[in-house]
């Protein structure tokens, strides 16, 4: 179990960042919904070459790896509920990095979430 922790640590800090990064390369990039086709295609291009977007994507592939790891050796039950510490590490990061309103609200919801996971990671030790 402390493997499952330590690798779920580092993969959803991994995933939470890549979040984080893609969130600020594309919102530098401008509001997709509001561009007609050509404009689309200009943040397309410019996607590619954005660092923020670039190591996003690199940061969620190391996810992506790590999870598979997991995978190989847990069960779903256990290790997919481990990835909603996420939610914490978004809200958190949100808040820090992108300036996000974090209501008191949405901080209860997220330590609910919290306890459901570590309700759920203790039943697996049992």
């Amino acid at each position: 179990m402390l493997k499952t922790g330590i690798v779920m640590l580092l993969a959803v800090t991994a995933g939470t960042i890549g979040d984080i990064l893609l969130t600020k390369g594309m919102k530098e990039l401008g509001d997709l919904s509001a561009m007609n086709l050509r404009g689309i295609m200009h943040a397309a291009f410019q996607a590619l070459s954005s660092p923020k977007l670039i190591l996003g994507t690199a940061m969620l592939a190391v996810f992506f790896l790590l999870w598979l790891a997991v995978l190989s050796w847990e069960d779903l039950s256990v290790a997919l509920p481990m990835q909603a510490l996420n939610y914490v590490l978004v809200v958190f990061l949100s808040q820090y990095f992108l300036g996000e309103v974090v209501t008191p609200l949405r901080w209860a919801g997220t330590i609910l979430v919290c306890a459901g996971v570590i309700l759920i990671t203790k039943s697996s030790a049992a």
